[in-house]
């Protein structure tokens, strides 16, 4: 009867013993695994300078008159000569694309403001636009564009788009410079705490910044200044990595 205690007290040693070893490894297992899932998130960027490659700018005339006829025969006289004088500047005729005629009907109004169906003159409108990659010379004669109003021209001088024509092969090259900032920063976290950066698990491309030089103007949608010669464009990309 002893023997038989014996044997089943040494049996029940062994096996919590045993139960000891196993729940011993299955937990360094646990944690191993557990630290292998742990990710570090962290944001990169990268900004540079641009010079815009491409100017778009637009110029309107409009005449009113108590006929359809006048105000045709105004504005008929006005766009060649408001043409011409771009040629004169140094703008290529075919940089210049001359629109079709808008018109508007014009209406009295009664005492109290109401508009009366009684035809008071008619409105015509017509646009020219320039197209160049002669960015800083359309500059100048837009702004100088002001004196055709000395000579009887009712011109409207809208100002210059200034566009970056190369953006997509940029934006490649950004979205690199970011993700290489995004792992440096990665890499001095991790080593702050004893670790190393693994593979990627997330990545999210932030959208571009195109804002004028120096501005620290953001919009969640992105922006896209066209109103300075002088950009700066900024990438931002949020990588996550593995910590080993």
């Amino acid at each position: 009867m002893y023997e038989t205690r014996s044997g089943t007290f040494m049996g029940a040693v062994v096996l919590a013993v045993g139960l000891v070893v196993a729940t011993t490894i299955g937990g360094w297992f646990f944690v191993k695994g557990k630290r292998g899932d742990q990710t570090i998130t962290v944001t990169g960027s990268a900004r540079k300078r641009i010079t815009s490659d491409l100017v778009v700018w637009r110029s309107a005339i409009s005449y009113q008159a108590p006929t359809l006829s006048e105000a045709y025969r105004s504005l008929a006289e006005a766009v060649p000569r408001v043409k011409a004088y771009m040629v004169s500047k140094g703008i290529a005729e075919n940089q210049i694309t001359v629109s079709s005629i808008s018109s508007q009907t014009l209406h009295g109004r009664s005492s109290d403001g109401v508009e009366t169906s009684e035809i008071t003159g008619y409105s015509l409108r017509q646009e020219l636009s320039v197209r160049s990659t002669e960015v800083e010379k359309i500059g100048q004669i837009a702004r100088e564009a002001t004196e055709l109003i000395n000579q009887g021209i009712l011109l409207e001088s809208m100002a210059p788009e200034y566009l970056y024509t190369k953006l997509g092969d940029l934006k490649i090259e950004m979205l690199a410079e970011a993700a290489k900032d995004a792992k440096r920063r990665a890499e001095q976290i991790a080593q702050s705490t004893d670790s190393s950066i693994g593979t990627v698990r997330t990545a999210r491309m932030g959208v571009l910044q195109i804002t004028a030089a120096d501005s620290t103007d953001v919009s969640d949608s992105g922006m896209n200044d066209t109103s300075s010669l002088e950009k700066d464009i900024t990438a931002v990309v949020n990588i996550g990595f593995a910590v080993d």
